[in-house]
C-alpha cells in the first residue's frame, strides 16, 4: 500500500462493508501518523550508503544525495530519457519492511521498487502506475537482499527523474544493525597545492564526499599535505576542506611530512597538535567498540620505542578486532611498490592476530585477500587495503602482486568502512557518488 503525503491514493473499486470500511480507516490513520505503532521496529538503514544510477543531471546532482538526510539536497538523471534508476548499497543482506520516496518536482509517473541479493537479479516490491510526486510511502513490504532501487519507467514531466530523499527501513542480516556498528572514511595521499576554484583540484571533491559520508570518524593515512607539508600549505590547502573535520580525524604522517625545512614533522605537529599526539608520540591507539585501532608512523619503523611501544600495546589491548594503519604498504602493485620497511610491524600484529591493515603511498586503491607477513594467503591473514586516492596525482598501476583482488587507479575517491562488533567490510566510493568496489564481508579473529 502506498501512503502519498500529497494527494490520497486512489480507493479500490468494489463493495466495502461498512465494519472493513472503519477497519480501513483506523488502519490508514495509523499508518499516517508519525508515531504508528511498530514505526519502532524500522530502523532506517539507508541513510549515508553508497549510492549508483543509471545517470546523473550534473555532478553536484549526483545519487548520494538521495541518502544524505536533506531535504535541500536531490538526485536527477539526465532529462527525457526512460528508464531511469538509483540504487543503494544497504553493505549486507537486510530485510526491508518500508521505503519511503521523496519526488522532486520532476517525478515519476510510473516506477518500481525493488531489491537484489547480488545487484543483478531483482525483486519487485512495489509497484506504481499513476504516481503524482509528492511523497510515497511503502510500509509493510517483505523484502531481503543487499541492494535496493527505484526504477523509473515512465516520467510525470518532460524533464528526467528528481529525488529528495529515498529512505529504506528494516533491519541488516535479518535482524537489528549490530551492537557498537559504526563507520569510518579514511584517505591517504590528500591535499595537493590546489584549491576548489581550479575544476582538476581532486581534495575539495574527497572532502566533500568523506562529508557526506559522515562517518564516526576519519583516517588519514600520509602525505596529508603536498609537497614539503610546511604548516602554511597546511593552513592554505589541507585547512579548507579536510581540514573542516579535523576535531572528527585520526591522522598518522606520510614520507612528504618529513620533508619540512623547519624540521621532520614540523608543520604536520604544528597543525594537528594534541590530536595526532594524543599520548606524546607521532603513534598512538584508540578504542571504539570493539575493535582497537593503531595508528603508527611508518617513517620511524626501524627505531626500536616504536616497536616496543606497539608490543606494549597490543599486550595491553582486550578487544577483539584490531585494525592498523599507517603511510608505506608491505604489499602495493602501484609505483611505489612493495615496501619491506613494513615487515617487522606485519610479523607483530599477524602473532597478535589483527585484521586489517590500512596504507597510502601509491595513489591508487587496491585489496588484497588475507595474507601472512610473507605474502601467503591465509585466511587467519591480514586484510591489505591501499588507499592513496584522496586528492594527490593518480600513479598506475605496474607489477599486480598475489593476492590482490582489486585494483583502481585514476579515479579519485575514500574509504567507507563498516565495522561491528564482530567484523567489517568497506566500500571505495568515488568522487561522484559511486561505489567503485565493495569487499567481501570479514569476521574478526
Amino acid at each position: 500500500m502506498r501512503l502519498n503525503a500529497s494527494v490520497p491514493a486512489p480507493a479500490r473499486r468494489g463493495t466495502v462493508t461498512l465494519v472493513a470500511a472503519v477497519l480501513l480507516l483506523v488502519g490508514g490513520l495509523l499508518l499516517a501518523l508519525p508515531e504508528r505503532a511498530g514505526a519502532a521496529a524500522d530502523p532506517l538503514i539507508s541513510r549515508g550508503k553508497p549510492a549508483t544510477a543509471s545517470s546523473s543531471e550534473t555532478s553536484a546532482l549526483g545519487p548520494q544525495n538521495a541518502f544524505d538526510g536533506d531535504p535541500a539536497t536531490r538526485w536527477a538523471s539526465v532529462e527525457g530519457k526512460d528508464p531511469q534508476w538509483i540504487r543503494v548499497d544497504l553493505g549486507a543482506n537486510a530485510d526491508v519492511t518500508r521505503v519511503s520516496v521523496t519526488w522532486e518536482a520532476a517525478y515519476a509517473k510510473a516506477y518500481r521498487v525493488e531489491i537484489s541479493a547480488d545487484g543483478t537479479t531483482w525483486t519487485r516490491l512495489a509497484d506504481e502506475t499513476a504516481g503524482n510526486g509528492g511523497t510515497d510511502d511503502w510500509p509493510g513490504l517483505a523484502g531481503k537482499g543487499r541492494y535496493l532501487r527505484v526504477y523509473g519507467t515512465a516520467r510525470g514531466t518532460s524533464y528526467g527523474y528528481s529525488l529528495h530523499e529515498v529512505e529504506v527501513y528494516g533491519s541488516i542480516d535479518g535482524g537489528t544493525p549490530p551492537t557498537g556498528a559504526f563507520s569510518v572514511v579514511a584517505a591517504g595521499d590528500i591535499a595537493a597545492q590546489c584549491t576548489a576554484s581550479d575544476s582538476s583540484c581532486a581534495h575539495p571533491k574527497t572532502a566533500a564526499l568523506a562529508r557526506r559520508l559522515d562517518p564516526k570518524f576519519y583516517l588519514t593515512m600520509g602525505d596529508n599535505q603536498y609537497d614539503d607539508a610546511r604548516i602554511s600549505d597546511y593552513k592554505a590547502y589541507y585547512d579548507k576542506t579536510w581540514g573542516t573535520f579535523k576535531d572528527k580525524t585520526h591522522p598518522v604522517p606520510g614520507n612528504h611530512e618529513t620533508y619540512d625545512p623547519a624540521g621532520s614533522l614540523s608543520g604536520y605537529k604544528s597543525y594537528f597538535g594534541s590530536i595526532a599526539y594524543p599520548q606524546g608520540k607521532s603513534y598512538y591507539s584508540f578504542d571504539e567498540g570493539n575493535w582497537h585501532f593503531i595508528a603508527l608512523d611508518s617513517n620511524s619503523f626501524d627505531q626500536s620505542a616504536q616497536i616496543d611501544w606497539l608490543k606494549a600495546d597490543l599486550a595491553k589491548n582486550g578487544k577483539q578486532c584490531i585494525a592498523a594503519y599507517w603511510h608505506h604498504p608491505l604489499y602495493s602493485s602501484g609505483g611505489h611498490g612493495n615496501d619491506p620497511v613494513s615487515k617487522p610491524v606485519w610479523n607483530i600484529l599477524y602473532a597478535a592476530k589483527a585484521d586489517l591493515v590500512l596504507n597510502g603511498h601509491d595513489h591508487h586503491y587496491e585489496r588484497f585477500a588475507p595474507q601472512d607477513p610473507n605474502g601467503k594467503a591465509t585466511a587467519d591473514g591480514i586484510t591489505e587495503i591501499v588507499g592513496g586516492m584522496g586528492g594527490a596525482e593518480p600513479y598506475p598501476i605496474e607489477n599486480v602482486q598475489p593476492n590482490s583482488q582489486k585494483r583502481i587507479s585514476g579515479q579519485y575517491g575514500v574509504l567507507k568502512l563498516d565495522f561491528t562488533d564482530s567484523g567489517y567490510s568497506w566500500t571505495y566510493v568515488g568522487t561522484d557518488g559511486k561505489a567503485k568496489d565493495t569487499s567481501p564481508k570479514y569476521t574478526c579473529h
